[in-house]
């Protein structure tokens, strides 16, 4: 059994991004869902993007095929991991 991705796997790959180490790439997906589509290096997360706030990630996927998705009720989303400056950054590179 492989085992899933955490929230800290995420948010590393989110912080990465913000600080320019890894490359972060939009996806088009349809404005009226809210969610974001993005690449991280092979990374694919969903994210929730409204109104120019990050809200939460939705899901995630690694390269290796482990994934994580979020719960509400349950676990740490990766955003929350974020310092207030990553999360002005990915929401910046997101208004792109």
């Amino acid at each position: 059994m492989t085992a899933l991705l955490t929230a800290r796997d995420v948010c590393q790959r989110l912080r990465e991004a913000a600080l320019g180490v890894l490359m972060f790439n939009r996806s088009e997906t349809p404005a009226d869902t809210g969610l974001v589509a993005v690449d991280i290096e092979g990374w694919r997360l969903l994210l929730d993007f409204e109104g120019g706030r990050l809200h939460h990630c939705e899901q995630c996927r690694c390269p290796d095929g482990r994934e994580w998705q979020f719960n509400s009720r349950y676990g740490t989303d990766p955003v929350n991991l974020l310092s207030t400056w990553e999360l002005a950054q990915i929401e910046n590179l997101l208004k792109l």
